[in-house]
């Protein structure tokens, strides 16, 4: 597998089609990939299902593309916070979909997506309504509900370093989701601070291995 190292966020989102699901790390606006959806926006892929860990902040970046109607669905942990009027706004006009997943089950779906496995049971969301519908088994006399993965068919996620194989590592929070997406989608597209050459990278701190990103691009003005 061969990284394409790009200078350009608009050339890197290119080929993203219409019906999309798109995984976007970030966990608020810590790692989030603010360049690559803005150059999505401009792109024009509509009718999208995106993943997140929230449903957008301000009117930047996630928000930003739900603003422009360009989301049909949107899968998420925390779909309203003090900032997220714009995702708020477009719920209650009737405007947008949404199915809540608590966090940890969001991770491990996007994880199993990435290890190959089929479905799991976990006990969170067991007797409340995001149980309904679903599958439940007794395990060690806990009720547990069935999930299933959740797959991508691109991933945006917001790095701090690649090196020229597309080997990645993070600083803190913009951790959290972006590896587990990076092994869930497709095609991987990851926006950096910084771009070094191949072994300048610790092999010990490398988090999400290059044989997972398809493209990358070096973006300084986002964290």
């Amino acid at each position: 597998m061969t990284t394409q190292l790009y200078t350009d966020a608009d050339e890197a989102v290119a080929g993203i089609q219409d019906g999309s699901t798109v995984l976007v790390g970030g966990f608020g606006m810590a790692g989030m990939p603010v360049s690559l959806i803005d150059a999505l926006i401009r792109q024009g892929a509509t009718d999208l299902t995106v993943v997140s860990n929230n449903a957008g902040n301000g009117d930047t970046g996630l928000a930003a593309l739900l603003a422009k109607g360009r989301v049909r669905k949107v899968i998420c942990s925390f779909p309203r916070q003090a900032d997220s009027w714009v995702f708020d706004n477009l719920y209650r006009a009737g405007k947008i979909q949404l199915e809540v997943v608590p966090q940890g089950n969001l991770a491990e779906r996007l994880r199993a997506a990435g290890a190959g496995i089929g479905a799991f049971f976990c006990p969170t969301g067991a007797g409340t309504l995001l149980a309904e519908g679903k599958e439940v088994r007794e395990i060690d006399g806990r009720t547990h509900v069935l999930e299933y993965p959740i797959s991508g068919d691109v991933a945006l996620i917001g790095a701090h370093r690649a090196d020229r194989m597309g080997n990645l590592v993070y600083r803190k929070t913009a951790r959290n989701f972006g590896p587990v997406m990076a092994t869930a989608a497709a095609t991987v597209i990851a926006q950096v601070q910084e771009v070094v050459e191949t072994g300048a990278i610790d092999p010990e701190t490398v988090v999400t291995p290059g044989i997972y990103v398809d493209r990358v691009v070096q973006v300084v003005d986002h964290a």
